[in-house]
């Protein structure tokens, strides 16, 4: 068999393992968000303002150690192939989680985001993964099965957690672990490498270093723009994990098994959209009117979010919010179909780095955006600030990537 199609062969189970891997990895993550920011306010007394505030030094230092490893990471998976890089990090956010499960305090607790912060970077390196066994024009479904991923990983682990949680507080943390460690027992003994010894490239501190990566994006007209594009959009991402337990705590007052099951109900509507929509659509559209389309679909969802008076309400943006998913399905496509099969982890690194400058901005804006809304003094309190502002970061968004992709604009299908 030819090496064409011995590697067309092996795309299909190849991204098969993958999916189950990172739908592992995001159980896992799920499985504590319900309860991260109760362990938190708990070790406060209690204080939800201080405990906001707190959060958001917890999601910045996260997002900087994602900043620093994201692209030695994924330079690394370049060099010596994706499949250790992933198994060591499974391994090693397995046993982190041991750790936050056993925290006395909220210093333990920062110590275990830290670590956290640099083992869940792989995801890059699962983006590599993607890029190394499909070809370009069949990315954007395939990223959008990462999504679909995410989702299920969502359904799953913010329910459990949350019900969980209502029990112990430290309770998800000690399943997200063992989830965590079966994952690199399955990797291990499951997992193939998918980038053969032959397309690999050095390994360079040059290029692994965050600032190093980031020039990559330079190397193609659209590549710095649509970086740009994807800065905003995880800016504007940031608003979800910074700021939504907290914001449904106080604004809707539902507890943890409430918020599990809404995250739950994110979950669904972000997998059918990502798992059924998305290669649809694309295909319809086009990368880039797909693009517009998921961009436009977040800026609404977002608004729905902040401006919604009752839970009923937020519930409604949810299936508007899930469309956002083809914007980024669609973004990736555009990126990795501009730099060769050697660069793809150096590029999912810089992109890496990209949400990483995001994540050392978003969790500070929205979290402290929420205790200023809430806070004494302000006559016309809008818990929703957050959110109001993530929807204007996707028009921003919206209207960069309107310019930066018109040059190479693509008719829809007809």
């Amino acid at each position: 068999m030819a090496d064409g199609q011995h590697q067309t062969a092996a795309r299909a189970p190849a991204l098969a393992f993958i999916l189950i891997t990172v739908t592992l990895d995001i159980l896992a993550l799920g499985l504590i968000i319900p309860v991260l920011p109760k362990l938190v306010v708990d070790f406060l007394h209690g204080d939800t303002a201080h405990g906001a505030e707190i959060l958001g030094l917890f999601g910045t230092v996260w997002a900087f150690m994602q900043f620093l490893a994201g692209p030695i990471l994924g330079s690394l998976s370049d060099r010596v192939g994706r499949r250790p890089v992933i198994l060591l990090s499974n391994l090693g956010l397995g046993l982190d989680y041991v750790l936050m499960a056993l925290a006395p305090n909220i210093l333990w607790l920062f110590v275990g985001r830290v670590i956290s912060g640099v083992t869940a970077a792989s995801i890059t390196t699962a983006f590599a993964y993607i890029a190394d066994v499909t070809p370009p024009e069949k990315r954007a479904k395939a990223f959008g099965m990462i999504g679909a991923a995410f989702g299920i990983g969502f359904i799953v682990g913010p329910a459990i957690g949350g019900l969980l949680g209502n029990l112990d507080p430290r309770l998800p943390f000690w399943f997200a672990a063992g989830f965590s460690l079966l994952n690199a027992a399955y990797g291990f003994f499951v997992l193939p490498e998918s980038l053969p010894r032959d397309r690999r490239s050095a390994f360079s501190w040059r290029r692994a270093n965050p600032i190093g990566a980031l020039t990559l994006l330079r190397s193609h007209p659209e590549l710095l723009g649509l970086a740009a594009v994807s800065f905003l959009f995880n800016l504007a991402h940031e608003s979800l994990p910074a700021a939504f337990v907290i914001y449904a705590g106080y604004r809707y007052h539902w507890d943890q098994g409430m918020l599990g099951l809404t995250l739950a109900g994110v979950g669904v509507c972000s997998a059918v959209v990502q798992g059924g929509l998305i290669g649809p659509i694309v295909a319809r559209l086009g990368e880039r009117r797909a693009l517009m389309f998921g961009l436009t679909a977040g800026a609404i969802g977002f608004a729905i979010y902040g401006l919604a008076r009752t839970g009923t309400i937020f519930w409604i943006g949810i299936p508007v919010m899930a469309l956002w998913g083809v914007a980024g399905a669609a973004a990736q496509g555009l990126t990795s179909s501009r730099v060769g099969p050697g660069e793809q982890g150096q590029l999912q690194g810089a992109l890496q780095g990209v949400r990483g400058i995001a994540g050392l901005i978003g969790p500070g804006l929205y979290t402290l955006s929420f205790a200023y809304a809430i806070g004494p003094g302000v006559s016309w309190g809008q818990p929703g600030l957050p959110y109001l502002i993530a929807s204007l970061c996707l028009i921003a968004a919206l209207a960069m990537a309107v310019v930066v992709t018109r040059r190479h604009a693509v008719p829809a299908a007809t």
